[in-house]
């Protein structure tokens, strides 16, 4: 039986159960904390996992309830406002529920509601393919049975929805070609969700699984997983002059110590007046505190697949990683499902970057180094030469199309994306095109 009060983010619905014999699943390499997390078993690449999650109906209605008064209207009902979208005052509740995978059972598991647009405007339009997070021990304190309690060396997962993705992919391939690259990015794998919320299980459509950065990316992805990592949302995550706020500059690591000159040294030196009185000084200083190169690297990819819905263009989607072994502010990328077009708010950032304003000093500042532009220029052209090949994208997306066709074509009307009867296809057409278009916009740029 389950106690269900009026709650908030802190005010966790809990199980009134014993919490002893409540995982007989439970073994070391499922269950518990290990020192590498399988990777092969959660984020394969070349199959669907099946995901199970049962959550009561009373958890389930809280969940609900809890939504409708953070966004301030009803399911479908147009969003707050007749369809903008509002900053959460809090993150949605966390319920208990049990995840099914592989034939074994994890109980007592935390799950939420996650995201912003892809979590707003889903439920603003009537649509239940709506993002979830998982926290496997959210609960060890209600229930000692499941302290530490991980997913296969996992102790959190987002479940992303695929918003905006009529080709259910976009996620996953610019998630890996940033890794491919050499830049740290989450890993991901694709999942067919399965939720029982008290009427037996549904299938609520083709999700992709996300590693969570401050979880297992930074001890996978570097060599020191113990620097600050940041997840900058808001003006201050622009760095333009005047905008640094410390309490947009989410801490995600060592909150005991909450040092953030960090990030503030990084803001100071972009914007100091060095830039064009002292050029080289000022170069040496941001050198010193940021990872320009591996920025460019960056820059290189993201133009080219035009992920549009980050730095240039919106005041999100990023961490910042203070690298333990140089001591140098890192670039990572986040939330890649809009990647692959031209995009919205005037469009993707151009491979020139010519139109990229002060208001984006990370971008406009760095790219007018002459030094800086050219070392970009010759990552885009390595880019398009060894990762980004027509030929190579092409042959990927023709996998995944086979992969995932009869996953996409049994999402139920309501809760998916795709919208027509040719939506998946024509989807991965235009991706196919794409590649092809950018590839050659990279070369002919570079001429």
């Amino acid at each position: 039986m389950l106690i269900l009060g009026s709650c908030r983010k802190d005010d966790l619905l809990t199980s009134t159960e014993a919490d002893t014999s409540e995982n007989p699943d439970w073994s070391a390499a499922t269950h518990g904390i290990v020192t590498d997390p399988d990777y092969e078993v959660v984020f394969p690449d070349d199959e669907v996992l099946r995901i199970d999650i049962t959550i009561s109906s009373d958890n389930w209605e809280a969940m609900q309830d809890d939504l409708k008064d953070l966004l301030g209207s009803n399911w479908g009902g147009g969003g707050p406002g007749g369809g903008g979208l509002s900053s959460f005052s809090s993150d949605p509740i966390w319920v208990e529920c049990t995840v099914e995978f592989n034939d074994l059972e994890w109980n007592h598991v935390g799950i939420r509601y996650k995201g912003n647009s892809s979590l707003q405007s889903t439920y603003s339009s009537g649509n239940d393919k709506l993002p979830f997070k998982l926290d496997f021990d959210e609960f060890e304190n209600e229930h000692t049975a499941i302290t530490d309690q991980r997913f296969y060396g996992f102790k959190q997962l987002s479940l992303k929805n695929n918003f905006n993705d009529k080709g259910l992919m976009r996620e996953k391939v610019a998630s890996d070609l940033f890794r491919e690259y050499g830049i740290p990015c989450a890993r991901t794998s694709f999942c067919a969700l399965y939720i029982d919320n008290g009427s037996g299980p549904e299938y609520y459509g083709l999700y992709t699984i996300v590693e969570e950065p401050d979880d297992t990316v930074l001890s996978s992805q570097f060599n020191d997983g113990s620097g600050n990592l940041y997840k900058p949302d808001g003006d201050a995550a622009t760095f333009a002059n005047g905008q640094y706020d410390e309490d947009e500059m989410e801490l995600k690591t060592n909150l005991d110590v909450a040092d953030y000159s960090d990030v503030e040294s990084l803001y100071e030196i972009i914007n100091s007046t060095d830039r064009t009185n002292n050029t080289e000084s000022w170069k040496a200083a941001l050198e010193g505190i940021f990872n320009v190169n591996h920025f460019l690297k960056y820059l290189a990819v993201n133009n080219t697949i035009q992920n549009w819905d980050t730095y240039g263009i919106m005041t999100h989607n990023y961490y910042l990683y203070n690298n333990p072994d140089d001591g140098l502010l890192t670039w990572m990328p986040w939330d890649n499902n809009e990647a692959f077009q031209n995009g919205n708010n005037g469009g993707a950032v151009s491979l020139s970057m010519s139109e990229v304003n002060s208001q984006w000093p990370l971008i406009s500042y760095i790219i007018s180094q002459d030094e800086y532009k050219a070392i970009y220029e010759e990552y885009l052209e390595a880019f398009i030469t060894d990762v980004f090949t027509t030929e190579k994208m092409v042959s990927l997306y023709d996998e995944y199309y086979y992969l995932l066709r009869d996953y996409a074509y049994d999402e139920r009307n309501g809760c998916t994306f795709i919208n027509y009867d040719n939506a998946f296809d024509d989807a991965v057409s235009s991706l196919k095109s794409h590649a092809s278009s950018r590839v050659n916009a990279v070369a002919s740029y570079l001429d």
